[in-house]
């Protein structure tokens, strides 16, 4: 008889149907999230600040704000979060997947070494000696540009690029299947920036390790990741391949964003800002969040909740937008700016003439 065939390896991150709900809100914080991050793959995760990502990649850790309510399945490897007991949760917490938080110095006790810190988590987990700790520790500092030394100072004698690296190093040392980078690069200069991103995307391929990329940085989430969600209001908006969203976006959302991004070739230029504020949590609109700061919103908007569809010639971009269809071929040209044969709307929309 033939042995059976092994299937494609689960995804390193599933999250599907992920409803949050807080005490004092009138609509879940995140409603409905479905989300995938494969073996060896960077999604990058967008949106303005309050809009649910820091949420989304808490939740895989099962880091859940207090009186939090949460259905639906996150599932790392296959292995259900929620459903996990306290020491399951812990192992995968010190091995399967790990964060990188967006202030390296908040991560780090003051009063310890920077060795105690890489090496916590395979010594909480007792996987390794702390010989072995320390040697894989340095071995992890010099494929981040570092050397050793690092280990026996203080978080304080350290430039915060320095740190930033450091908490990725920490964050590999039990060889994850899912890393979680919560906006990384925010507190950090340019050219530091730059050199985190690729460092992150050097040891992605190097490990084979599933990145969730957080950022409300549009440049750099089409520079790093393979497919991009957009997040507004706790729902995902639209989701595709990065090189297709941000040449082809289909959510007026996603279209405002790209408009409102600083360029190099329009200096002085004015940018296109979206108009209004996201909803607050404490009242429950009906029909479409984004209904309220959108050109393109009708009373279909207003009543119904859009649901994800697909673009009938690009299946793997989906966006839940009643009118995706009116949007262009393409964002502006540059921030403010109309091609010609096209009317721009509030929040910087483009639309068919």
């Amino acid at each position: 008889m033939t042995p059976p065939t092994a299937g494609p390896p689960a995804p390193a991150l599933d999250v599907r149907g992920l409803r949050l709900t807080l005490p004092g809100t009138a609509r879940p914080v995140l409603d409905g999230v479905d989300l995938t991050v494969g073996p060896g793959e960077t999604v990058a995760l967008v949106g303005e600040s309050g809009s649910g990502k820091s949420l989304t990649s808490r939740s895989a850790l099962g880091l859940l704000p207090p009186g939090a309510t949460a259905e639906g399945t996150v599932r790392i490897e296959g292995e259900d979060v929620f459903g996990a007991s306290p020491a399951r949760l812990r192992a995968l917490r010190t091995g399967t997947v790990a964060m990188v938080f967006q202030d390296p110095r908040a991560a780090l006790n003051p009063l310890r070494r920077i060795g105690d810190f890489v090496t916590e988590s395979v010594r909480a987990a007792g996987t390794v000696d702390e010989k072995t700790a320390a040697a894989r520790a340095t071995e992890l500092l010099t494929e981040v540009g570092l050397d050793g030394s690092v280990l026996r100072k203080y978080p304080h004698q350290v430039s915060g690029g320095m740190l930033q690296r450091v908490v990725i190093a920490a964050a590999l040392m039990g060889d994850p299947a899912l890393l979680l980078a919560d906006e990384p690069t925010t507190a950090l200069d340019v050219t530091t920036q730059a050199e985190v991103i690729a460092l992150l995307a050097r040891l992605r391929a190097t490990f084979r390790t599933g990145l969730l990329f957080v950022t409300h940085d549009l440049d750099l989430a089409a520079a790093i990741s393979d497919r991009v969600y957009v997040m507004y209001a706790g729902r995902i908006a639209e989701t595709g391949p990065a090189d297709v969203l941000f040449a082809h976006p289909r959510h007026p959302y996603t279209a405002a964003l790209l408009a409102s991004t600083p360029r190099l070739t329009t200096p002085g230029g004015r940018l296109a800002a979206i108009p209004g504020q996201p909803p607050d949590p404490r009242t429950a609109p009906t029909g479409c969040a984004f209904a309220a700061r959108c050109a393109l919103a009708t009373d279909l908007c207003r009543e119904e909740t859009p649901q994800a569809l697909p673009d009938p010639d690009r299946p793997a971009h989906l966006a839940a937008c009643h009118h995706s269809d009116r949007l262009g071929a393409r964002p502006p040209a540059a921030p403010g700016a109309v091609p010609a044969g096209e009317t721009a709307g509030e929040g910087g929309a483009v639309l068919d003439a």
